[in-house]
């Protein structure tokens, strides 16, 4: 996308809204909890308008995302224990710069693999999205 086509105003991609809910609204980042309940996953998407790669941050902004992925990672390991944490920023499927945080278990659907392609979305039942959401407010607060 060159700099001619990118947007002048912050807006949600359309895939990320269908597949998240949100959580947060922090400084910088949106912070939204993926629909599927095969991991407890986070993605947080800066509010900045055409943001496709970190590059495309300023200095400050890096340090503030940095900072956020911090926060969203230390909430992940608070509440659920994992025992790993993975963090990625890929956007092959969507171009908006998003970053993916994710609590792993050795005893997960996908472990030790990449939890991308190895089993299909489980979302999550409208009881279970509340208690979920509830408790990552809790612990992001």
């Amino acid at each position: 996308m060159s700099a001619r086509e990118r947007p002048t105003a912050y807006a949600l991609h359309p895939q990320l809204a269908e597949d998240s809910v949100p959580v947060a609204d922090w400084p910088l980042c949106e912070v939204r909890l993926m629909d599927d309940a095969n991991h407890p996953w986070l993605v947080l998407v800066p509010k900045v308008a055409g943001a496709v790669e970190l590059l495309d941050l300023p200095p400050a902004q890096r340090h503030a995302l940095s900072d956020e992925i911090d926060r969203a990672a230390r909430a992940l390991k608070a509440v659920f224990a994992p025992d790993k944490l993975n963090v990625a920023a890929l956007g092959n499927l969507v171009p908006q710069l998003h970053v993916h945080v994710i609590a792993r278990f050795r005893d997960d659907i996908a472990w030790p693999r990449p939890v991308w392609g190895a089993a299909h979305a489980r979302p999550y039942a409208p009881e279970a999205l509340v208690a979920r959401v509830a408790a990552l407010r809790a612990a992001l607060a």
